[in-house]
C-alpha cells in the first residue's frame, strides 16, 4: 500500500492557540479522517498531526520543523523563516531542496492577522503556494499576491457596512472610532468613514491605537494615559475598536494602567471588529470581564461543531507528545510541570494530563467553538476537498495507473490554484463552504453581545447576523430582546448622541462649530410639525390640514363661511331686516304724506327712487350671508355696487335741482328748462349707466366665482367669493367713490342756499358719512381674513346705506309725523334769517 502524507501547515501563535482561544487540532478527534481510496491509493488521509504551533517560548518538545513566532510583535523576520522552512527537506534549513516527497507541503493556512499573511505571501507567493487565511483581510499587492490567497473571512467591507447597519438600527448617531494604523485601518477609514457621514453619523474624535510592543511600556504609558483620556472624556456612549488580534491586550493594558492613573473608567458600549477577540486575555488576572459586559463584536458566522466539546474534555496533554505547545500551555495554566526524569518532580506539582478544561475561566479558556476555530476547521476541509478534486481528476483521465500516483506526488503548488478556487462543499454541519470571485469566504458575520460575570467568566450570545444576500437596509438582522447591555444603563438601550433627542415639534438646528451631530432645538414654524424626534426639517401640514398646537401632528381643517347659524352672521342679518323694515316704513310714511309740502318740495319721484335703492341695498346683505354660491357670488359685488350708484346718483341730482332752482329764480331764465324729471331722470340714469357697463364688463371677463381659501386662516379653510378680477373691483369701487365725493362736494358748496327745501346740508352730512365708511372700509378689508372680510363689507353697506337713511330722512318724518302743523306751505316758504 503507497501511502501518501500531504502537510498543511498552520501558522498559529501562542496567543492564538490556546488563550485567545483558538482549537490546537493536533489529534485525531474531529471527523477529518474522511479517506478517498481507489485501490491501494490513499489520498489526504493522514491531514492529523500536521499543524505546527509557532510560540514565543522555547518549547521543551517542538514538532519539527522548528519555527518561531513572536506572540507580541509578530515580527515579519520569524514568518519569513518559517516560510523558508517550508521550503525546505524536514529537518534541514536548505530553502529549494526538498528531498523529502512524503512530506510534501501542498498548502498553507495561515494567521491570525493580516501581517503573517502579507509576510507568508513576500516567499511563499514567488513560488505560487496556496496560501489560506482565517484572520483579518489582506490588502493585496497587486494581482500576483492576489492570485495565491484564499480568505476563509468574509469581505470585510460587509463587516464595515454591517457596523453602519448597527449604529443606524440603534440610532447612535454619535460615536468614536478607534483604529490600528496599519492597512486595514487606513483602508478603512479612507474608505468606508466618508459613507458613515453621508448617513448621518459624525465621531467625537478619529484615533489610531498607541504602539503596541512591548519593549519598555514605561515609554507608552503616557500616551496609553492620553488615549484614555480621550476615550472616557467622549460623550458618546457608542465606541467602536477596530484592531487586530493583538491589539485587544494592548487595549485591556491601556485602560487598566490608565485607571491605576487615576483615569475615571466610564462604561461604554464597545463595536469591535471581528479582527480582534475579546476573550484573549494573556494575563488572566487582568481579565476585566465587568468592564466589556454588554460589548457588541462581530465575528465571522460560525457553529457549534459536533464533539468538539466532548475531545476538549478528554483531552489528555500528557499524551500528546508530539505536541510540544499543548503541553507548555497545560504547564502555564494548571501550574504544574511534565519532567523529563524522576529528579524534577521534587518540589513541583506534578501534571497528570488528567486536569479538566472545564473547571478553568473561560477567559483563559473557552471550550465552546471560536469563529477563528471554525475557520480553520473549513480551511483543512477545503484542501482535503481540493485534493479528492485532483485524484478524482486524473483517476479519471488515466485509470487506476501507476504513472497516475506518480502525478499526484508529483504535483506542484501552482496546479493546485484552479481546484481550490472550485472548492464548494456542505461541512459537518450542513453549511455551504465556497470562495468568491475575489477569493473571500462567502459568508456573513455573526453579532455577538458579550456578557462578563463577576467570577471572570463570560459568554458569548449570538443576537445577530449581517446578511450577505439581502439588500442593504435588510442586511443587519438582530435580536434586540436577547441583548445585554452595560450594567450602568440598567438594562435600556443606550443612546449615543452628541446632545438629547429634539422633542416632537421641534427640529435640529446647527450649532455653530460643531460637527453636525451636534445641534440645537428649535421649535416648527407656524404651520409645520415634527411627528418624531431628532427630525432635520420640520414638514408641512397638507393644504387641507393644519398643525396642532404641540406641533407634532395633522389635524383636518374645517369649512368656514359667514353663516346664519353664528352669532356674527345673525347680528348682521338681523341688522339688515332691521334697516330694510325701517326704509320700508319711510317709503310708506312717504307715500301716506306725498300730497303734502315736505314730500312734494324735495322732487317726490327722486326720494322714491332713493328709498327703494336704499332698501335693496339693505337687502344685498343677504347675497353675502350663507355658503358661497356660483349665482350669489355672481350678484354680490355687482349688484351692490349698481344699487348704491343709483343711491347717491339720486342724492347728486336733488343737490344739482337744489342749485339749479336758485339760479332759475327769474321767470325769463332759461335754465328753467333743465328744471324737472327730465334733468334728475337723466342724471341718475347715466350715473348708473356708467356703473352697470363697468359691472358688466367685469362678470363678462372675469366674474366672482366660489373660492377655497386655504392660506387665511390656520384651522379652517374659508369659503368665499374670490373677485375673480381685482382690478375691476376696485374699479367699480373708484367709481362709486368718485360719484360720492362730487355729490358731497355739491351738496357742499349749496348747503347754506337760504331755502326752507334746500336738504343739500343732510345730504353733506351723510355723504360725508359715506366717503369715511368706504376709506375705512379699503385698509380694514385689505387687513382682514376670511368669513371677516364678508362681514366687514356687510357692515359698510349697512352703516353707508343707515347713514343716508337716517340722516336725509329722520328730520322730514320727524315733521310728518311728529309736528304735522309744521307741514304747511305756508310755515315752508317762511324765510329763515
Amino acid at each position: 500500500m503507497v501511502v501518501l502524507e500531504v502537510l498543511v501547515l498552520v501558522l498559529l501563535p501562542q496567543a492564538v492557540c490556546q488563550l485567545a482561544p483558538l482549537r490546537c487540532i493536533s489529534s485525531d478527534p474531529l471527523p477529518l479522517h474522511q479517506k478517498y481510496q481507489s485501490g491501494d491509493l490513499l489520498v489526504g488521509g493522514i491531514l492529523s498531526q500536521t499543524f505546527y504551533f509557532l510560540s514565543e517560548t522555547k518549547f521543551e518538545e517542538r514538532p519539527s520543523p522548528k519555527l518561531y513566532f513572536d506572540l507580541v510583535y509578530f515580527r515579519s523576520g520569524t514568518i519569513l523563516l518559517a516560510s523558508l522552512e517550508l521550503l525546505s527537506t524536514k529537518d534541514q534549513f536548505f530553502p529549494n531542496y526538498k528531498c523529502d516527497a512524503r512530506n510534501k507541503v501542498i498548502a498553507v493556512i495561515g494567521g491570525p492577522n493580516s501581517d503573517v499573511g502579507m509576510n507568508m505571501a513576500t516567499i511563499l507567493s514567488l513560488y505560487k503556494m496556496p496560501q489560506l487565511t482565517y484572520g483579518s483581510a489582506l490588502i493585496k499587492d497587486g494581482d500576483i499576491q492576489g492570485e495565491f490567497f484564499y480568505q476563509l473571512f468574509p469581505d470585510v467591507a460587509l463587516q464595515y457596512e454591517g457596523i453602519l447597519q448597527l449604529l443606524l438600527h440603534f440610532r447612535w448617531m454619535w460615536t468614536g472610532l478607534l483604529y490600528l494604523d496599519d492597512d486595514n485601518g487606513d483602508r478603512f477609514v479612507q474608505n468606508f468613514i466618508p459613507k458613515f457621514y453621508e448617513s448621518g453619523i459624525c465621531f467625537d474624535f478619529i484615533k489610531t491605537f498607541p504602539p503596541s510592543t512591548f519593549t519598555d511600556i514605561s515609554i507608552h504609558m503616557e500616551k496609553w494615559i492620553e488615549m484614555s483620556k480621550v476615550l472616557m472624556s467622549s460623550t458618546a456612549n457608542a465606541l467602536i475598536v477596530a484592531g487586530e488580534i493583538q491589539t485587544t491586550t494592548i487595549f485591556r493594558m491601556m485602560l487598566q494602567y490608565s485607571q491605576v492613573e487615576g483615569v475615571s473608567l466610564k462604561t461604554k458600549v464597545w463595536i469591535m471588529t471581528a479582527q480582534m477577540d475579546l476573550a484573549t486575555f494573556i494575563f488572566p488576572d487582568m481579565s476585566d470581564t465587568d468592564f466589556f459586559h454588554g460589548s457588541l463584536l462581530f465575528a465571522t458566522h460560525s457553529k457549534e461543531l459536533q464533539g468538539f466539546r466532548t475531545f476538549l474534555q478528554t483531552r489528555n496533554s500528557a499524551l500528546a507528545n508530539e505536541d510540544g505547545f499543548s503541553r507548555v500551555f497545560w504547564k502555564h495554566t494548571f501550574d504544574c510541570s511534565f519532567p523529563a526524569s524522576k529528579v524534577d518532580n521534587m518540589g513541583s506539582k506534578i501534571c497528570t494530563g488528567e486536569e479538566k478544561l472545564e473547571t478553568l475561566p473561560s477567559s483563559v479558556f473557552e471550550l465552546s467553538l471560536t469563529s477563528q476555530s471554525y475557520s480553520i476547521y473549513n480551511a483543512v476541509y477545503v484542501v482535503a476537498h481540493a485534493l479528492h478534486g485532483i485524484y478524482l481528476s486524473i483517476s479519471k483521465q488515466r485509470g487506476k495507473t501507476e504513472e497516475g500516483r506518480w502525478n499526484i506526488l508529483n504535483l506542484q503548488p501552482w496546479q493546485f490554484h484552479q481546484f481550490l478556487r472550485r472548492v464548494s462543499f456542505n461541512n459537518s454541519v450542513g453549511e455551504k463552504v465556497s470562495f468568491d470571485e475575489n477569493g473571500s469566504l462567502a459568508a456573513g458575520y455573526d453579532i455577538i453581545n458579550w456578557v462578563g460575570f463577576p467570577n471572570q467568566s463570560f459568554l458569548k450570545v449570538r443576537v445577530g447576523k449581517i446578511d450577505p444576500q439581502a439588500p442593504t437596509e435588510k442586511m443587519l438582522m438582530i435580536r434586540e430582546d436577547a441583548i445585554a447591555w452595560p450594567w450602568r444603563f440598567n438594562q435600556a438601550q443606550p443612546l449615543s448622541q452628541c446632545n438629547d433627542n429634539c422633542a416632537l415639534g421641534s427640529s435640529k438646528a446647527k450649532k455653530e462649530g460643531k460637527p453636525f451631530c451636534c445641534f440645537d432645538c428649535q421649535p416648527c414654524p407656524e404651520g409645520k410639525i415634527s411627528n418624531h424626534t431628532d427630525m432635520d426639517d420640520c414638514t408641512p401640514c397638507p393644504q387641507d390640514q393644519y398643525a396642532n398646537e404641540g406641533q407634532d401632528a395633522c389635524l383636518p381643517k374645517g369649512i368656514s363661511f359667514l353663516s346664519y347659524e353664528e352669532p356674527l352672521g345673525i347680528s348682521l342679518a338681523v341688522l339688515a331686516l332691521f334697516f330694510s323694515f325701517l326704509t320700508v316704513l319711510v317709503l310708506g310714511i312717504f307715500m301716506k304724506h306725498q300730497d303734502t309740502p315736505i314730500v312734494k318740495a324735495n322732487n317726490r319721484n327722486l326720494t322714491y327712487t332713493l328709498l327703494v335703492s336704499l332698501l335693496l341695498s339693505f337687502l344685498c346683505a343677504f347675497l353675502f350671508i350663507g355658503e358661497p354660491q356660483k349665482i350669489s357670488c355672481f350678484l354680490q359685488q355687482t349688484a351692490f355696487r349698481v344699487i348704491f350708484s343709483v343711491a347717491v346718483s339720486c342724492m347728486l341730482a336733488k343737490t344739482i335741482i337744489v342749485v339749479l332752482s336758485f339760479m332759475t329764480t327769474k321767470p325769463s331764465s332759461r335754465m328753467r328748462t333743465w328744471l324737472g324729471n327730465r334733468l334728475t331722470a337723466s342724471i341718475v340714469l347715466s350715473c348708473s349707466f356708467i356703473q352697470a357697463i363697468i359691472c358688466t364688463a367685469w362678470l363678462a371677463t372675469f366674474p366672482p366665482f366660489p373660492y377655497f381659501d386655504m392660506y387665511s386662516e390656520t384651522e379652517n379653510i374659508v369659503l368665499e367669493c374670490n373677485e375673480g378680477s381685482t382690478v375691476m373691483f376696485y374699479s367699480v369701487l373708484t367709481f362709486m367713490g368718485i360719484l360720492a365725493f362730487v355729490s358731497f362736494t355739491v351738496a357742499f358748496l349749496a348747503r347754506r342756499l337760504p331755502d326752507s327745501f334746500n336738504e343739500a346740508k343732510f345730504i353733506t352730512f351723510s355723504m360725508f358719512l359715506f366717503c369715511n365708511v368706504w376709506l375705512c372700509f379699503v385698509p380694514t378689508y385689505l387687513s382682514t381674513k376670511g368669513k371677516y372680510k364678508v362681514a366687514v363689507e356687510i357692515f359698510s353697506i349697512l352703516a353707508s346705506a343707515a347713514g343716508v337713511l337716517i340722516c336725509i330722512f329722520s328730520p322730514k318724518c320727524y315733521i310728518i309725523v311728529m309736528r304735522p302743523e309744521l307741514n304747511k306751505r305756508g310755515k315752508l316758504m317762511r324765510k329763515t334769517y
